[in-house]
This record gives structure tokens, sequence and C-alpha cells, in this order.
């Protein structure tokens, strides 16, 4: 007969205290090995990718390169890639609107949508910018041979409809006009817009800035962007010349940094001030400036209310000059460091530039560096944009006052840390935003210290997760990077000879296209 209160577990008696005890036991180990699952997960699934997360910042170690943590980029394809057939759907053409960074967005999309498609992609068209006064086309700007030879395993890519291709029963082939979706899925392109090539036998796709969709599940398609972007897109051989012989003036004096600066397209379409009761950047602007802004937004771009406090409170505005000296200074910098800057115009002059300089007086721009008439006729328009490109493209450390997903700095981003994971210094504009609002009404006692800890949290160019709302024109990693010895298969890098692979698919299609036709 059972004692009350007593349980048999294994031949033993266990007191019910006993037995309560045991469970809480099994409980707590439990719960660890829950976590260490967790942690192990974790960690695994971060293996090889440095934090951001800093305990102090070394400047010497910012004028160098980011640690690569084992990667290296590389966007060759990794599984079977068939080089484009002979027979395809029809011609694809597109209107690439916007500037230089829209631009070269545009037309990596362009060149996936074609192989989506499968399509010849007709040299894509770059919008005229009436703000710049500019007309360039892709030939004055690209390297067109090498673009076309590049993506020759993608693509075909012809500069306009062949003459001979023209003629359907004596009418001659006119792209149909379509305005695709922003961010159109793939979907979009293998059925609306591909019925319409059927039918047609070209389609003309206008406007086509961000017009297909960035988060894509297929890595070879993201790899493809890749190419496009990093290897297809060279700038003419002038532009790169002209760009390299003042990199090389400036480093000539040491390593430097490139600051992009505040520009009336910029301020117009990010933080616009539409009331004028809303004072614009501490008043710096004179109330002519302001009315420019307002009058500039207006003729550019959709209504659409802003209020500057608001804006600025969310890390919306671009920073100004003054904001970049004092995040510099307090990083450590000093009035020695050598400073370019780039982009257009800038909006608001020496009065809106002089706290900057105050604080680093060592100022470069392309004129400053180089006085020729080659210089002053190649920075213009779309052309000083590619100059000004490389410029931060090859510079020892980069800081954009902006980079929202249209602005000059999201491809630069992507480009630097594809090449080498080079040092870019990237402020978290809504976290410092509340540090800078209180030293301007004199409650900031530590600004320097506050300053330091939000950027200890900041990417430097490591290789790190891609998070919304990031573009993956800012951060193609991990598709477009790969391991030697990868503990993951999908992360091994491709074989050294996949392009003598790539041109052996190629010449064989070629010859059975041949026979076929004997």
């Amino acid at each position: 007969m059972r004692r009350p209160g007593l349980h048999r577990q294994n031949g033993r008696h266990i007191g019910g205290s006993g037995f309560k005890g045991m469970v809480a036991k099994l409980s707590i180990a439990a719960i660890v090995l829950l976590i260490c699952t967790f942690s192990l997960f974790y960690s695994s699934s971060n293996e090889n990718v440095q934090s951001i997360f800093r305990s102090e910042i070394r400047l010497e170690e910012l004028w160098s390169n980011a640690d690569s943590s084992g990667w290296r980029p590389s966007s060759s394809p990794r599984s079977h890639w068939p080089p484009p057939p002979s027979k395809n759907n029809g011609y694809l053409r597109v209107r690439c609107n916007g500037g230089l960074n829209q631009q070269r967005t545009a037309i990596s999309n362009a060149v996936l949508a074609a192989r989506i498609m499968n399509a010849t992609l007709v040299l894509p068209e770059l919008d005229a910018n009436p703000y710049w006064q500019d007309n360039s086309d892709f030939h004055g700007i690209y390297d067109v041979e090498h673009f076309i030879r590049t993506l020759r395993f993608d693509v075909k890519i012809v500069e306009s409809i062949p003459e001979n291709e023209k003629n359907v029963k004596k009418n001659k082939l006119k792209a149909f006009k379509i305005r695709p979706p922003r961010d159109a899925p793939i979907s979009w392109y293998t059925t609306d817009a591909l019925k319409e090539m059927k039918e047609h036998g070209a389609i003309y796709l206008t406007p086509f800035s961000h017009r297909l969709a960035e988060e894509i599940d297929n890595p070879e398609y993201q790899r493809l962007r890749c190419r496009v972007n990093y290897y297809a897109l060279r700038f003419k051989p002038h532009i790169m010349k002209l760009s390299q012989s003042i990199v090389d003036k400036l480093r000539g004096q040491g390593p430097f940094m490139s600051i992009l600066r505040f520009e009336l397209d910029m301020l117009a379409f990010a933080c616009t001030f539409i009331c004028a009761k809303h004072r614009i950047c501490f008043d710096i602007f004179t109330p002519e400036k302001q009315k420019l802004l307002k009058e500039h937004r207006k003729k550019k771009f959709a209504p659409k209310k802003l209020v500057y406090k608001e804006r600025r409170a969310i890390g919306k505005c671009p920073l100004t000059p003054e904001e970049v000296g004092l995040i510099l200074r307090a990083l450590g910098f000093d009035n020695s460091t050598r400073i370019y800057l780039a982009a257009g115009e800038l909006f608001g002059g020496d009065r809106f530039m002089n706290p900057f300089r105050s604080l680093f007086p060592r100022l470069e721009n392309h004129s400053s560096v180089d006085h020729s008439e080659e210089l002053a006729e190649n920075t213009r328009g779309l052309a000083g944009s590619a100059v000004d490109y490389m410029f931060c493209f090859l510079s020892d450390i980069f800081l954009p006052t902006y980079n929202g997903p249209s602005n000059f700095a999201n491809n630069l981003l992507g480009h630097r840390l594809y090449y080498g994971f080079r040092t870019t210094i990237r402020p978290d504009r809504k976290a410092l935003a509340p540090i800078f609002i209180d030293r301007e009404n004199g409650r900031m006692t530590v600004f320097d210290e506050a300053v330091r800890k939000v950027m200890l949290k900041t990417n430097f160019g490591e290789a790190h997760k891609r998070v919304s709302p990031e573009s993956f024109y800012s951060n193609s990693w991990p598709e477009c990077f790969c391991q030697t010895s990868a503990k993951n298969p999908e992360d091994n890098c491709p074989p050294n000879d996949v392009l003598n692979v790539l041109h052996d698919e190629l010449a064989k299609a070629s010859i059975d296209t041949n026979s076929t036709k004997a």
C-alpha cells in the first residue's frame, strides 16, 4: 500500500517536494538549452560577419579599408546560366529618368528585365536633365562597346532596332509605350509587359526609374544587377582618366575624405519647408533662398506638406555642413584633415559653408585641384556627376550628408562596399537629431561623447546584413559576395574558370544556331 504523498520513479520513492524540485530543475535546464540553441543559431547565421558595434573608434583604422571578414566580391553565376537564345520575344526600350544614381539603377534593372522577358535590349536612353541643362546620352557618359561586350553572356544588346527587322507587313516596327508600375514584381514583366511585347514586337517602358522590385528571391538575378552596375557600366575612358589624375594629385599629399555637399535639388526633395513660419535650417538661409527652395519643389516634385521640425526630428533632413563638421570633430578628426567636396553648386553659398570651413579649412573641389580646360569641359551635367562619382568612389573615406534611395550616395555606398569594403561614415541622422536639437537649445553638455556613442553603433563599410529600407544597390551583401572556404555551401565562390564556361556555352549556342539555319 502506497503511503500518501509519495511517487514511484525508477524503483525509488520520491516525496512530493522532491518531485517539484526535480520539475523545477528540468525547467531551468530546458530554458538554458533553448537559450543556447538560439545563441548558436544566431551566431551561425551571422558567422564571418563582423559586428558593427565597437567599443571605440580608431582613426588609423578608418583611413584603411574595413575588415572583410573573409568575404570577397563575386557576381559571377554560381548555378546553370544559359546564354541568351538566338530567338527571343522582341525588343525592350527604356527611358531612364532622374540623375546619375537613378539612371545607373534603371540601367541595371533594364538588363535584368530583358533577361527575364527573353528580350533584346535596345541601348537605354538617358533622360535629358533640365536642371543641369544637360543632354548627355549613353554614348556621352559610358563605354558602349565595353557595356555590350561585358553582358554578352546575359542579354543581347543593340544600339537601335536593326533596320532589316523594322518592316513587318510593310509597316515599321514601333515600340508600344507602357508606363510600368513602381517597384513592379517579376510577374508583371512575364505577364503584362511580355504580352504587349509579343503582340507589338517591341515595347517602350517610360519612365523607368525604380520600376522593378529590388528585393528578389533569385540570387542569380541579383548577381546580374551587380555585373551591370559594377562591371558593365564603365564611364568613358576620358572621364576615368581625368578622375584618376585628379585623385592622384590629391593622394600625392596624403589620404583624403570625400563629402557630398548640399544642393538645391536634394534639399527641395528631402526637406523643403513649405510654410514660411517654419524656420529653415536654423535660419541660415535668407528669405530669398527659402523662397527659391519652395518654388523649386513646387516645380519639380509632387505636392506634399513637409514640416521641417517634424522631418528633422526623425532624421529625414540632410545633415548641414556644420553638423557634418561637428560629427567629424567628435570622432577625432582634426583641422589637418583633407576633405574633397563633391556634387554640384553649394546651395546657400559661403554663409552656409563657413561653420564647416572654420572646423576643417583644408577643403578641395575639382576646380581647386585642377584648373585645366579639360576639367571645365567635363564637369557639367552628367559628365560632372560622373567625375565626382569617381572621386567619391576612390577616396579613402566617404561621408554622405544624405543617402536616400534615389540620392547620389546610394550607389556609391554599394560600389565602395563591393570594391574592398572601403570605409564609409554613415551617420544615423535619426539618432543624432535629438543630440543636435539639444545642443542648439543649450541642453547638451557632453555633445562629443553623445555623438560618439551613436556612431559606435553605425557601420563603417563592413559586410552587414541588408535591412529594409536599405537598398540592394547600397548593400548587395550577401548575394554578390562569396567565401573561398565557406561553411554554408551557398556562400562558396564560383570556380575560377566560370567565364570560360560561359564563353564555351555562348559559342556552342552560336554554332547550334548556324547549324539550324543551314
